[in-house]
């Protein structure tokens, strides 16, 4: 029995039309049922809905022999022991520097001023910030990543940007990019090498369907 592990929340919903263009279907509807495991249409695939910041982590350790991830978390996680054949061209979005509107930022990275970052990407982060030799102390936050600055808390956040409309509400703008996102499939490395054939196949068909 072959397992597909898929986040819940937005990249699920734009992931089932992907599947069922690949010939996947669901025997339940996965955001309406209570089921943790979950059969298809396919007799020897199943699928099982958890957090999207776990999805690595049930394929690297074998629970789940493929998945859908954001590159966002795989930046995060660092995709060890993960194949990632294929961008699925869901989920897109991008990974930003974002500050208040009233902060000079640029100015703050040319003096060399150490910078108080909150994010939940503390590991993505860190590396960006060391790539470009910008001091910074950070600070994980799980949610309200917007409210960071305005409580004083921190001189800017480094989360996920789609339209851009919750940070300008919040007097927050862009100021760089980290990393565009979007949602890749991943394979656990040993699965692929002994089960190469039936999951060559599962990947051959998500690949027509993001092509098609």
């Amino acid at each position: 029995m072959i397992t597909l592990a898929l986040p819940k929340g937005r990249i699920l919903e734009e992931a089932l039309p992907l599947l069922a263009r690949a010939g996947i279907h669901p025997a339940e509807a996965p955001d309406a049922t209570r089921r943790l495991i979950i059969a298809t249409n396919l007799p020897d695939l199943r699928i099982v809905v958890v957090r999207a910041s776990d999805v690595p982590t049930y394929v690297q350790y074998g629970a789940a022999e493929l998945g859908i991830a954001g590159s966002d978390i795989l930046l995060e996680h660092g995709a060890a022991g993960l194949y990632q054949p294929l961008d699925l061209g869901i989920g897109r979005c991008r990974l930003c520097v974002a500050a208040p509107e009233d902060f000079d930022y640029p100015g703050a990275v040319r003096r060399g001023a150490r910078l108080r970052i909150a994010s939940k990407y503390v590991i993505a982060s860190r590396d960006f910030f060391a790539r470009k030799g910008v001091h910074v102390d950070l600070i994980k936050l799980y949610g309200s990543m917007e409210l960071a600055p305005l409580a004083g808390l921190a001189d800017a956040i480094v989360d996920l940007v789609s339209s851009g409309a919750t940070l300008q509400a919040n007097a927050l703008r862009e100021v760089e990019q980290v990393a565009p996102v979007s949602s890749r499939l991943v394979l656990n490395q040993a699965a692929y090498k002994t089960g190469r054939e039936r999951l060559a196949t599962l990947v051959d068909a998500l690949e027509r369907a993001v092509q098609g």
